[in-house]
Formats: structure tokens, C-alpha cells, sequence
């Protein structure tokens, strides 16, 4: 009886013929890869060039809760999400912990008690968005709103006052986590951070004040998530309270 002939180049070609056919069948994933020598994903916006807000509901008053729901909400408007992260803690029901403005509304009020967690670790700060497009962080005991605040959250703690990163941090510290954060570079720039992996506050905060941010706010940890297709960073999924997303025009 004949033999069939399979040479090993055969079995190569199938082989990638079944790996092409297995990737369509699992999709591309919402999560992306880490790599080695990518340790923080950053992005910087110009209130002067670009359009930022905040979202929490939709016009139904559902949260949105991911940034899938985000970009979805979005298209309907006609808008295109270029970039979006979670944009500060929030309570069990996703409702927003602290102060949060929403459109010059006031949505909860700015909290100066005391408690547990990184929320309380003081000082905690305000980062905001005023009518006239400037950006600004600040603790949560210098922040006042004269009527101009269009945007608001608060969170906790301060990475960096004036310069100067924050008194309770540790230069080698065990206590990592994947963190978020925001930082101030001038009155209409803004620097949004995630790391890409674990990372203690002092780290965290040494990447703003390279970047020459003076004054810089942590938003939240291991939940963080931020959507930056540009730079092949995409990350859709996500279960939070208040969101920050850049928008352009479809």
C-alpha cells in the first residue's frame, strides 16, 4: 500500500492554518498586554485643544460603570472617545465618594472628614476643570468654588503638593498596587498616569514631578483602567463610579 507523503513543512502550515483559525474563534482581547519596559502608560491633554469631561449616568440615570458603556454613550452623540480612565473612588453603589461636580451641578459635596483607606490619607485633594477651560489639583482644604467649576472629583491622597511629593511616602515601600492618578503640568495641561503594573505612592508620585507636574492627585488602584488606543493601550471593561474621557467629533 502507498504511504502518504507529510513533510514536516505540511505540518508547520497547518499548524499556523489552526492558529489563525483558533484567534478568530477566541477575538481580540479588551485587555492589553504588559511588556517589560512599559511600566506606565501616560497621556497629556490641552483643555485649550481638546475636548474632557466627566461621566457618571447616562441620560437615563444608569451608571455607566466601564468604558465599553462610556464609548457607547458617546457614539450616540456623535462623539469618538479618544482617551478615558477611572476618575476617582466611589462608594459600594458606585456612587461618587466625595465631592463631584458634574456640568457646574453639584452632584455630592466635598468630604473633610476623617476615616480609613487611601481616600483619607491627608491631605486628600480636588482635581477640577473650570469654565474657561483651565485645570487645576489642589488639597482638599484650599479648594473653593466660586460658581466656575464645571468639572470636579475628589479623591485621596495628594501625590505631589507644590513640587513636593507627599509626606507618607516611602522611597522603596512593599505597599504596590496598580495606580491611577492625575497631575497638573500647567493651567490648561493636564497628565493622566495608570502604571501597567504594581507600583508603591512614591514611584507613582516621582513620575509626575519628572514629567514637571507641581501638584498631582492619586484616583484610585487595583480597579484603574484607561482606554488610549494611540498607543495601542486598550482597556474597556471596568465596574466604577466616575470616569474621565477625551471626545472628538465622529
Amino acid at each position: 500500500m502507498p504511504q502518504l507523503s507529510c513533510p514536516y513543512w505540511d505540518f508547520s502550515k497547518l499548524f499556523i492554518w489552526l492558529m489563525g483559525v483558533l484567534l478568530l474563534a477566541i477575538g481580540t482581547p479588551t485587555v492589553a498586554q504588559t511588556t517589560p519596559d512599559r511600566k506606565i502608560i501616560s497621556y497629556v491633554v490641552d483643555l485649550q485643544k481638546q475636548e474632557v469631561g466627566f461621566y457618571w449616568k447616562d441620560d437615563s440615570g444608569r451608571v455607566l460603570g466601564s468604558i465599553q458603556h462610556l464609548k457607547e454613550y458617546l457614539q450616540r452623540r456623535h462623539k469618538r472617545l479618544v482617551f478615558a480612565m477611572n476618575g476617582g473612588m466611589f462608594k459600594p453603589d458606585r456612587s461618587p465618594q466625595g465631592l463631584y461636580i458634574q456640568q457646574r451641578v453639584l452632584v455630592t459635596p466635598l468630604d473633610t472628614g476623617s476615616g480609613n483607606g487611601n481616600f483619607y490619607m491627608k491631605p486628600n485633594g480636588v482635581f477640577y476643570i473650570t469654565t474657561a477651560n483651565t485645570v487645576g489639583i489642589c488639597p482638599t482644604a484650599d479648594f473653593k468654588n466660586s460658581g466656575a467649576v464645571r468639572f470636579a472629583t475628589q479623591s485621596g491622597p495628594m501625590l505631589l503638593i507644590d513640587g513636593a511629593v507627599h509626606p507618607a511616602f516611602r522611597a522603596g515601600s512593599a505597599n504596590v498596587n496598580i495606580r491611577n492618578g492625575a497631575g497638573i503640568i500647567s493651567d490648561h495641561q493636564v497628565l493622566f498616569a495608570m502604571s501597567a503594573g504594581p507600583i508603591n505612592f512614591y514611584d507613582f508620585a516621582e513620575f509626575f514631578r519628572q514629567h514637571g507636574c507641581q501638584d498631582a492627585l492619586y484616583l484610585d488602584g487595583f480597579v484603574s483602567r484607561t482606554y488610549l488606543p494611540a498607543q495601542e493601550w486598550v482597556q474597556t471593561d471596568g465596574d466604577f463610579g466616575v470616569m474621565v474621557g477625551v471626545v472628538a467629533n465622529q
